[in-house]
């Protein structure tokens, strides 16, 4: 489907679903396309719960441009294509993400967007080589519950877990998060369950269960407790500090 936006012309492709727990709206990085393994294992994984599921390719791709330009442009429009998709689906929960700079808009637009969570997949922390140029705040920005999937060998930086932030971390994946559809699938499809239920996890499956007197939308559980409960899911180990230590984020 074609939606129009101030930026111009933007794609979606659109699973739609009746009465959906919640819309899942998922996006590229720059560059990139929505048929990466990643975005089709998140997509998957918002399927199997009964979402609707849009992917989108932003207005800058449709252009033809492989880089998004002003940041705030692609912002707005961003938050233009989220109205439009939701009208489709009034009163229904918005999950949005992306991967790598879809990953960055996703945060940047949270609040705007009304967002109940954000899906970041291989969130550029910062540039490589230049850990002093940190994104943390963009993360941080979300103000809502915000997973993040990436790689152990990502050039990009891996974030810390924090209030509100889940941290997965994949042995041996780069930024491309080749070869972990299967896995991101798991990861992601346990975290929108819980999502859509507003309650604990079940139990992990060494029958372990942290637990905390933390309420909210993620009740007993702090965020790494979840990272490391998520991490157990997809039969990955904890090989990050960032799967066993929380913090307000990162510097």
């Amino acid at each position: 489907m074609r939606i129009s936006t101030s930026a111009g012309p933007a794609r979606a492709e659109l699973d739609a679903a009746e009465d959906p727990p919640f819309l899942l709206v998922l996006t590229h990085g720059a560059g990139g396309g929505t048929d990466s393994a990643d975005l089709l294992a998140a997509r998957q994984a918002g399927l199997d719960l009964g979402a609707a599921v849009a992917r989108v390719i932003q207005p800058y791709r449709v252009r033809g441009a492989r880089a998004p330009g002003s940041a705030a442009r692609q912002d707005e429009a961003w938050l233009e294509i989220t109205r439009k998709l939701r009208r489709r689906f009034p009163g229904v929960p918005l999950v949005q993400g992306g991967r790598s700079n879809g990953a960055r808009v996703a945060c940047r637009t949270a609040r705007a967007a009304g967002a109940l969570a954000v899906l970041a997949l291989a969130f550029p922390l910062h540039p490589p080589g230049r850990p002093d140029r940190s994104r943390a705040a963009e993360l941080a920005a979300a103000g809502t519950e915000v997973l993040v999937v990436n790689g152990a060998r990502d050039p990009f930086g891996i974030p810390e877990a924090g209030t509100g932030i889940r941290v997965v971390v994949l042995p041996g994946a780069a930024h491309a998060l080749a070869g972990q559809g299967d896995a991101i699938r798991l990861v992601v499809g346990s975290w929108l369950e819980i999502l859509a239920r507003g309650s604990d996890p079940p139990d992990p499956p060494d029958g372990s269960r942290p637990r905390s007197s933390v309420t909210g939308p993620w009740p007993c559980w702090s965020g790494a407790a979840t990272s490391r409960w998520l991490a157990r899911v997809a039969g990955v180990q904890a090989p990050w500090p960032a799967l066993g230590a929380a913090s307000a984020g990162s510097a």
